[in-house]
């Protein structure tokens, strides 16, 4: 049985193996409780979109492949809404609404290694909710969605009946290779015939910082008494710097002697033969260590990382200057955050949860290639502030 408190809102579910979540995943819709009414008149309908990649080939062979030659993974074929790859394979996601109408979209960003701009041709929507809270509702032509975050919007069909054409194309900032591809589907108001021409939309730019960050910078929490921020004022611990960046090791049978790697504070993780939280609840030496460096071993530019989103820029953090920019009045509260390219992210968290959590990059070829990392949480006083037994049949090999 799953408990979903003070969450309200849309989650995702997804497989955690290799690249196995390009088609394992789904939606967790989470309804406010019988009798509770949302912070916003009912609306008519409830959709799921699921925004993700399409490969022509078997994605475990697609990084199996990379893996052994070093390199980077072919990107994708296509974008999919709903499973649907639009007019590259004449398959196209569709919405039927009525007119004077309002839906509540509740999209999912399942991608494997892309952040997404999402439109609907001559609709604006309301961003009233991410990642499972509430937020500010704020009207946007344009939703930056990244890999593992939700976003639920309200779309209000005041157009003249018609075919509104719904887009998603990447957002990437930096000189690499992604899927430049544009999926589509159509959004269809009701009595609509099928001559109908589909109305159009303009697409953001794929570099375009300006329309990401505008998106990133209207979202604020309610912070109210019901829907509390509950952002750590004061904090027991400011010493982790993290830095994430991408290089190279040395590699006798790979393409150019080289492999691709990724690093927090220069450090790659390497899969560990004994699960961690199996480790640290039975304290079996080896596992892993304990000595993370709270800051990079050696300088260089960096990116940083994101629960309570204060600030986020372009450029090296200034710790003398930067701080004072935070936002702890109405900061967001999300599960995954998208980090600038050449850039930084503050954050801050409750360590309230014992156990062993994975943090790592959302973006599955960076995980790939060792951008993660672990969290062990200390028991604290009692039962309630303990790890909780093992089940009686875990494995014992």
């Amino acid at each position: 049985m799953l408990a979903f408190i003070g969450q309200r809102g849309t989650l995702w579910w997804h497989a955690h193996v290799l690249w196995l979540r390009v088609t394992v995943h789904g939606a967790i819709v989470n309804l406010p409780k019988l009798g509770v009414p949302y912070l916003f008149p009912k609306p008519n309908k409830e959709v799921v979109l699921v925004l993700g990649e399409w490969w022509k080939s078997d994605t475990k062979a697609v990084i199996n492949q990379a893996q052994k030659l070093g390199q980077a993974p072919n990107v994708s074929d296509a974008y999919t809404i709903n499973g649907n790859p639009g007019p590259i394979a004449n398959c196209l996601a569709n919405v039927t609404s009525g007119s004077r109408e309002k839906y509540i979209l509740k999209i999912v960003n399942d991608a494997l290694n892309e952040e997404l701009f999402f439109r609907i041709a001559n609709h604006n929507l309301t961003v009233v909710g991410v990642d499972v809270v509430y937020v500010k509702p704020f009207t946007t032509d344009t939703i930056l969605i990244a890999p593992g975050q939700t976003t639920n919007a309200i779309i209000t069909t005041t157009q003249k009946v018609g075919k509104y054409l719904v887009a998603v194309s990447p957002f990437m900032d930096a000189q690499i290779g992604v899927d430049n591809l544009t999926t589509t589907g159509s959004l269809h108001y009701s009595g609509v015939v099928a001559s109908t021409v589909t109305n159009l939309v303009s697409l953001s730019p794929q570099n375009s910082t300006k329309v990401a960050n505008n998106f990133i910078n209207s979202l604020k929490s309610l912070n109210s008494a019901k829907y509390p921020a509950k952002v750590p004022l004061t904090v027991d611990h400011s010493f982790f710097f993290f830095t994430i960046g991408l290089g190279i090791n040395p590699c006798k049978t790979c393409v150019n002697d080289n492999r691709v790697v990724a690093d927090t504070n220069n450090i790659t993780f390497v899969m560990p033969k004994t699960a961690l939280l199996q480790a640290h609840y039975f304290n079996i030496s080896g596992g892993f260590t304990d000595d993370f460096p709270s800051k990079p071993l050696m300088p260089y530019n960096y990116t940083g990382i994101q629960p309570k989103n204060f600030a986020t820029n372009k450029g090296n953090f200034n710790p003398n200057k930067d701080p004072k920019t935070f936002n702890l009045v109405v900061p967001v509260e999300r599960n995954t955050v998208g980090v600038p390219t050449g850039g930084w992210t503050a954050i801050r968290f409750r360590a309230d949860n014992p156990g062993v959590w994975f943090m790592h990059c959302h973006l599955e070829v960076h995980t790939t290639w060792g951008l993660k990392m672990a969290f062990v949480v200390d028991n604290g006083k009692g039962p309630l502030e303990s790890v909780i037994l093992p089940p009686s049949d875990l494995l014992k090999c």
